[in-house]
């Protein structure tokens, strides 16, 4: 995740998402999270909980494509 994110920050963006999958769904969590401390929403537990699921789910079948392509 550490170099997915290095190559997120030089701009690499293809990159970052073949290093780590799940570095797009993290970071739109994280984001969420900080803006929600500022900015109260009306649905930010729904928002919250799906962005969760969402990022759980690509690292998941990330996880279980690269162990799939490495026993192939």
């Amino acid at each position: 995740m550490q170099r997915a994110v290095n190559l997120l920050l030089h701009g690499d963006f293809v990159e970052a998402f073949k290093m780590y999958p799940a570095v797009y769904p993290i970071v739109l969590l994280l984001l969420f999270l900080i803006s929600n401390l500022f900015l109260k929403l009306k649905y930010a537990h729904q928002i919250k909980f799906f962005l969760m699921l969402v990022t759980a789910g690509t690292i998941i079948i990330s996880y279980i494509l690269k162990m799939n392509s490495l026993f192939n």
